[in-house]
This record gives C-alpha cells, sequence and structure tokens, in this order.
C-alpha cells in the first residue's frame, strides 16, 4: 500500500480472532470489554463458556469477530472431548489467535499444554495476552511479560504482540483491539452494524440464565447444569406499547440430589436465579421479560450422546 495516501483511504478489514488460554483466564470478560456489552457468560467458575459465543466489534475501518472457544483442558468425559474438538477446529479457521495469561498467577502446565497445542498450528499469527492487570504490581507485570517471552521461545512460538491489559480496569483493551485489526484481511464488513453477536437469542438467553444458576453454587454444580430455553413468545393481547415476552426455560441437573441446592430453601434460591437473569435478559433484548423457569433431572446427561444432543453440544 502507498503510504503516502490519506488514511480515510486504508482499506476496511474484517476478520476473526479468537481468545485462548485455560479455563477462567479472563477470555470471557475480555470478549465483553472489547465488544463493550455482555455477550460471552462471565462467571468465576472454570468451563461454564460452552457456546461458541461471539462478540462483534465495530469500528470505522474494521470489524473484528471474537469467537470465545471453551477453555482446552484434559478431556474426562464425552462432553470434554467434544469441547476440544471445537477448540481445535477454531483455532484453525480464525485470522489471529489471542493467548490470554493472568499476570496475577504463574505460568503452569495448564497454560504449557495450550501453548504446545498452539505451536503446532503453524500460519496463524498469536499474540500472548496478559490479563487481569490490575491485580499484580509493575514488578510482578514484568517478570510474567519475560516468562511468557520464554515460552515462546521455547516451544517456537513468535508472538506478534505480548500485551498486558485489564479489562476490569478498561486498561489498553482498545490499544488490544488496534493491534488485532492490522492481523485482519482486507474486507468488507461481515456482519449488519447493529449485531454484537451471531449466536441464536435463545442462546444467549440460556446461557445468562445459565450463569445466575451458577453464581454461588456449591463446586459440585458447574459442569452439570444445562439450560434449555423452550419457547419465547411474545404476550398476546398486549398493548404495542407495553410489550411482554414470556419465556420458558428448563434447567436440567444430573442428578434428583442436586435438585434441592438449586431450588434453594422454599425455592428461594431458583427465585433469586429468576430475578438476576432476567434483569440480563431484559438489557440484552431490549424488552420486558416473564420468566419461567423449571428444574429438571437429566440422569448423566454429561456421558450420554442422545442427551447431549437434545441439550445443544
Amino acid at each position: 500500500m502507498d503510504s503516502s495516501a490519506a488514511p480515510s483511504q486504508a482499506p476496511h478489514r474484517a476478520g476473526f480472532a479468537c481468545f485462548v488460554g485455560r479455563p477462567n483466564a479472563g477470555k470471557s470478560t475480555l470478549t465483553n470489554a472489547l465488544v463493550g456489552t455482555k455477550v460471552a457468560i462471565t462467571s468465576n467458575r472454570p468451563q461454564t463458556t460452552r457456546h461458541t459465543v461471539r462478540g462483534i466489534v465495530h469500528r470505522p475501518d474494521a470489524q473484528l469477530v471474537l469467537v470465545d472457544t471453551p477453555g482446552l483442558h484434559k478431556p474426562r468425559t464425552l462432553l470434554g472431548e467434544r469441547l476440544n474438538d471445537v477448540v481445535r477446529t477454531t483455532w484453525a479457521e480464525v485470522d489471529v489467535i489471542g493467548f490470554c495469561l493472568p499476570a496475577d498467577q504463574k505460568l503452569g502446565p495448564g497454560d504449557r499444554f495450550i501453548a504446545a497445542e498452539l505451536a503446532g498450528i503453524k500460519k496463524t499469527p498469536k499474540v500472548a495476552i496478559v490479563t487481569k492487570t490490575d491485580l499484580v504490581d509493575s514488578k510482578a507485570l514484568a517478570e510474567q511479560l519475560i516468562a511468557i517471552q520464554r515460552l515462546g521461545e521455547e516451544l517456537g512460538i513468535e508472538w506478534r504482540e505480548i500485551i498486558p491489559v485489564s479489562a476490569v480496569g478498561d486498561k489498553q483493551v482498545g490499544l488490544l483491539a488496534d493491534l488485532l485489526v492490522p492481523m485482519l484481511p482486507e474486507s468488507p464488513p461481515l456482519y449488519p452494524e447493529g449485531d454484537l453477536t451471531d449466536e441464536p437469542e435463545q442462546v444467549m438467553v440460556a446461557e445468562l440464565i445459565r450463569e445466575a444458576a451458577l453464581e454461588g453454587v456449591r463446586d459440585e454444580l458447574p459442569h452439570s447444569i444445562a439450560v434449555v430455553v423452550e419457547e419465547m413468545l411474545p404476550r398476546e393481547d398486549r398493548p404495542a406499547d407495553k410489550p411482554l415476552l414470556d419465556i420458558h426455560a428448563n434447567v436440567y441437573i444430573e442428578r434428583p440430589s442436586q435438585k434441592g441446592i438449586i431450588i434453594g430453601p422454599k425455592g428461594a434460591r431458583l427465585k433469586e436465579v429468576g430475578m438476576k437473569s432476567r434483569k440480563h435478559i431484559e438489557a440484552l433484548l431490549g424488552t420486558p421479560v416473564y420468566l419461567d423457569l423449571h428444574v429438571k433431572v437429566a440422569k448423566d446427561w454429561q456421558r450420554d450422546p442422545k442427551q447431549l444432543r437434545k441439550l445443544g453440544f
């Protein structure tokens, strides 16, 4: 490209980036910070992102589509293996990969496992993103940056950039987008201006309910919750200026004993899940919502291919 051309002549770029990293490395939070709205679910429990939720960053010069893959991990169940296949396929198809490493945790075997997988994907440019920098001082941050540089050298990964960010403090998030954009191919926008995600609304609603159901639950539950939105229908006979959307959803768990944990004493916990998720759903859809939640047992659904299909995996 002729460098004397005015900046406004720069070609529009558009493409896909995905953030990888150990579960809980800050991938979903970063996606939300870049997009500027809550799309990927964030929960302080590992492996809560199951769907490839995409956030779309619209800029005058570019459109960056973020693909949020589930954390890669050593599979223990059929579900785990399927998730890992999804991850590898995604990595091979994107234009740039951002490897998220939390600033407040030393590099561990989980990071090496992922880095070694990344080293095998030759063509895709890779950026190391140091997340959660608000949790450490500058000395610890410098040590982490050096450790990441070394990890790359050791495995033969050439980091295009190593960039520290804090999604929570909104530090450097814009700069990260500036660095990712030049790695995208020249292309017109891939999605209409207003789109923030191409996930069907029902899937996003299910994710928001699932996130609320996970909050504050004992550790044995995270993997055992699946949410299916059975139907979303506008309530009939409502005046145009006062619409109401009826959403009927089922929260599936694996064992009857887990039912009490989700429902809580006298149904208090389920009520709270409903209130919390309803707020987020209304914000997402921009309309008042009546949410009808039921808890059902789907015995050992993580190991049963038929149930996995039914629940959308």
